[in-house]
């Protein structure tokens, strides 16, 4: 099993990727989930939002072979906490 701080760049580089925004981008300001949404060009809603945590949450299991319970989180979470829930979720004894 990967390391905390290992697990943590995995899953912000991929929601970069998946959400199409630069690391200072999403990271710097601590987005809010409402805020990812109106800076991206690949997110309309919060439905492509929850499609971008699924597949980061695929490339967890594929890479390290954990499974990552999808969050439901309101629009006004900052991108920190979700990258912290994701973390947890990957931690032995999580119930994913």
């Amino acid at each position: 099993m990967a390391d905390v701080g290992e697990l943590k760049e995995f899953i912000c580089q991929k929601f970069c990727e998946h959400v199409g925004l630069n690391a200072e981008e999403l990271f710097g300001s601590n987005l809010t989930l409402a805020q990812v949404i109106e800076r991206s060009d690949r997110m309309h809603n919060s439905v492509d939002l929850m499609e971008a945590f699924a597949k980061s949450s695929n490339a967890l299991r594929k890479q390290y072979a954990v499974r990552v319970r999808l969050p439901a989180l309101s629009l006004d979470t900052p991108i920190s906490q979700v990258v912290e829930l994701f973390v947890r979720e990957c931690q032995p004894g999580s119930l994913a």
